[in-house]
């Protein structure tokens, strides 16, 4: 079975908005990236000057729940404590959030946007505690948040500057439509390796043995069909290749799928069985 290049990662996840004043407010001042491009109804952001996100707006546009599509995006930060430093952050600012979860390969901190898309920002833990095993390792626990501030000598006086550099778009997890035929796709068909499995339900997927680069559920779209135009919902997610030779074995491998990808000014986009777009960078 043919496999994709151990370095293989996510890139940035372009987002439908209703206001772009309001998300813009919302991710510098909440989440802390910055603005690295803005005009014409959109925006790029990113920590230093990595992109990370792409927001368009589209005016009025309505939730995308329950339909396929994103269920959240997963900022990974390089240590521990910058994920101690954003929590005294939002924990000040009383930035709502929709759950602290320890997934033992992880620390997560999980909270909705203005347009409810979802947001995971998390940091790993060390990879020698979960490499090879991440089937068995990969839970979710209530997050020690105590002893995760513990990394602070003061959480209250911290300061926050926004996300390090170094912060990455670690996972990207989607809601589809059928766990077998997203396997049958991101593995058979894109070459990552399945790392984990829960039933018919979720599925992890990932390159290099990393715990998971591609996350995906069933969870309120079992069946669904992709959003209705004009909702805010994702537009598409990139998967970076190493190089262009193992981008376009990738390529190939769609097209013997059946599937005609399609040229765009950024480069070649497919789609999973559930009608997520995929950039492939």
């Amino acid at each position: 079975m043919a496999s994709v290049p151990p370095e293989t990662h996510m890139g940035p996840v372009e987002l439908t908005i209703a206001d772009l004043d309001r998300s813009l407010d919302y991710y510098r001042g909440s989440i802390g990236l910055s603005v690295l491009e803005e005009g014409g109804g959109t925006a790029r952001l990113g920590s230093n000057d990595t992109e990370l996100l792409r927001l368009v707006e589209v005016p009025g546009a309505s939730s995308a729940r329950g339909y396929t599509g994103l269920f959240h995006i997963a900022l990974m930060l390089p240590e521990r404590r910058d994920l101690a430093r954003w929590l005294a952050h939002a924990a000040r600012g009383r930035v709502q959030l929709t759950g602290l979860s320890d997934h033992n390969v992880s620390e997560a901190i999980y909270l909705q946007d203005p347009d409810d898309h979802g947001i995971e920002i998390y940091a790993d833990r060390p990879r020698e505690i979960w490499e090879g095993e991440v089937g068995q390792r990969l839970t979710t626990q209530p997050l020690d948040v105590e002893n995760l501030l513990g990394e602070l000598d003061d959480p209250q006086s911290e300061p926050f500057e926004g996300q390090p550099g170094g912060t990455r778009m670690g996972h990207v997890h989607f809601r589809v439509a059928d766990i077998p035929a997203t396997i049958q796709f991101f593995q058979g068909v894109l070459g990552m390796d399945l790392m984990a499995t829960y039933g018919s339900q979720a599925a992890f997927l990932a390159a290099g043995g990393y715990h998971h680069h591609v996350g995906a559920n069933t969870w309120e779209s079992a069946g669904r069909p992709a959003p209705p135009e004009g909702t805010a919902a994702l537009r598409q997610a990139t998967i970076v290749f190493p190089d262009a030779a193992s981008r376009d074995e990738a390529i190939q491998r769609v097209v013997e799928s059946g599937q005609e990808p399609e040229d765009t000014p950024a480069g070649p986009v497919v789609r999973d069985p559930s009608g997520n777009s995929l950039l492939l960078a």
